[in-house]
């Protein structure tokens, strides 16, 4: 397991004997580093002591050059088995006398050095000046000691650090094991709460709190948190309740409206049933009513109008025009009503083919008529084709109609900018009209213009705007008098 997942008791734990540990390795060695300095400046002063007393006690033996008393001096140093060495030199640099005697070679300076004590190649050596008094010098005293006392001494000193080291650890393990519960045991109390919360969703738990240290003031902070959250849920669950309650209300709320629109829609059913009732009706029974009325009236004009005078005749073509007229007036509203009720089928629609194609038929109808159209090429839309086709002939034969008085006719079919988005604009410079009569042009059988001034029944503009808001868009008009008029749609 890494340092990272361990339990906080065991890091805690760790970190304190960890700390523990390296304050006492840093401790035992600057002890050990000030007892090895300290015991060479020791060794270094009792060697220069000793080389001082045989250096005093050697001058009457270089003064009469006895060395039988010096090799005599020079064996007293076998009560320390430290000195390795020791050489008196005469005046001249020559050996006088050692110890031990045998010692020769590369164990001794075959002349004596500077004056002093130094370390050198693991051991201590020294040069002690011979002086009797007067300071005149009768030679020089060499001691070589070797640094087994200091190492032994400081092996000694790592054995008890490294004892004391353990026991200081070991107290310090036993220390933290009893002293980490201050600090863990109000984590874990937290830790266990919030286990207890996340997997029961009870917020009604509280921490227990150990202190007013700092992790008293988290757990405070945590107990706080709870309550928040307990009042929030309790909140959330009266909203909940309360919406539960709401949706249940429109619930019932919307299966009543519900049931009203199977009413209407029965109710419409019916209504289009008898609609179509009456559609046929009107389509057959008033239709041979009016063509008797017609024809009759069309025999008595060719059979009998010799024995009628002017007045009878003129009645007779009055007739016969009202039963015409009639007849157009019954095909309007039937389509009307079939525009109201046709199944819409959503596709491409290129408009500007279209409106070129009614203005070719329109052309063909009346070769006699010069009516300029001006068509913008690549004009689409989306929509049902046959029922636009509708709208866009019966706008174009509105301005066809409304420009036959005026020389020079100009039709013309665009786009245009309308808030934003795009509209379909059909211009003439035809009779035009008052706008303050706007609001009539799209009225069933709402006319501007006498019959007398211009053909027609009122329908036409009426059955496009029932398209165009099948369509989800709208239609306007805009005009003055003698100045033409612009129809606008949108889709």
């Amino acid at each position: 397991m890494s340092l990272r997942d361990w339990p906080i008791k065991r890091k805690l734990t760790a970190i304190l004997v960890v700390i523990s540990g390296l304050v006492l390795l840093l401790t035992s060695a600057a002890f050990a580093g000030y007892q090895y300095w300290s015991l060479r400046q020791t060794t270094r002063d009792a060697l220069s002591v000793r080389g001082r007393i045989i250096a005093a006690n050697s001058t009457a033996s270089l003064a009469f050059s006895n060395e039988a008393d010096a090799r005599e001096l020079l064996s007293a140093l076998r009560a320390d088995p430290h000195i390795v060495a020791a050489v008196l030199y005469d005046k001249v640099g020559h050996v006088f006398a050692a110890y031990p005697a045998d010692v020769a070679g590369n164990a001794v300076p075959a002349a004596p050095g500077p004056d002093g004590y130094r370390f050198e190649r693991g051991r201590l050596i020294g040069f002690q000046p011979v002086e009797e008094a007067g300071s005149q010098r009768l030679g020089t005293l060499y001691l070589a000691s070797d640094l087994e006392a200091v190492y032994d001494t400081l092996r000694l000193s790592v054995v008890i650090g490294l004892a004391v080291m353990g026991v200081a650890l070991l107290a310090a393990y036993l220390l933290s094991m009893v002293l980490q519960g201050t600090i863990s045991q109000p984590i874990l109390a937290l830790a266990e709460t919030a286990k207890a919360v996340s997997t029961r969703q009870d917020y009604s738990v509280r921490a227990p709190k150990l202190g007013e240290d700092e992790l008293g003031a988290l757990t405070d902070a945590f107990n706080q948190m709870l309550g928040r959250i307990e009042d929030q849920k309790d909140e959330l669950q009266r909203h909940a309740a309360d919406l539960e309650r709401r949706v249940e209300e429109r619930t019932h709320e919307l299966q009543e409206r519900n049931e009203s629109l199977r009413r209407n829609a029965a109710e419409l059913l019916a209504a289009n049933t008898e609609l179509d009732a009456f559609a046929y009706s009107v389509s057959h029974d008033l239709r041979a009513p009016l063509r008797s009325i017609d024809g009759f009236s069309q025999v008595l004009l060719e059979d009998y109008a010799a024995q009628l005078d002017e007045a009878g005749r003129e009645s007779l073509h009055r007739v016969r025009a009202a039963s015409q007229r009639m007849g157009t007036l019954i095909d309007d509203l039937l389509k009307l009503a079939r525009v109201t009720r046709a199944e819409m089928r959503t596709e491409d629609v290129d408009l500007s083919g279209m409106a070129r194609d009614i203005a070719s038929e329109l052309q063909r109808a009346a070769p006699e008529r010069q009516v300029e159209f001006a068509i913008a090429a690549g004009l689409k839309a989306r929509g049902d084709a046959r029922l636009l086709r509708v709208a866009l002939d019966n706008l174009l034969r509105n301005s066809w109609k409304y420009t036959a008085k005026r020389p020079g006719a100009r039709v013309e079919f665009a786009s245009v900018d309308a808030n934003g988005g795009q509209a379909f604009a059909i211009r003439d410079n035809g009779a035009g009209f008052d706008m303050k009569y706007a609001d009539k042009l799209f009225g069933v059988f709402q006319r501007l213009h006498s019959a007398a001034e211009f053909e027609g029944t009122g329908v036409g503009l009426a059955t496009v705007r029932r398209i165009i808001n099948r369509h989800g868009g709208r239609i306007w008009a805009e005009g003055a008098v003698d100045q033409g008029a612009t129809f606008y749609f949108t889709l």
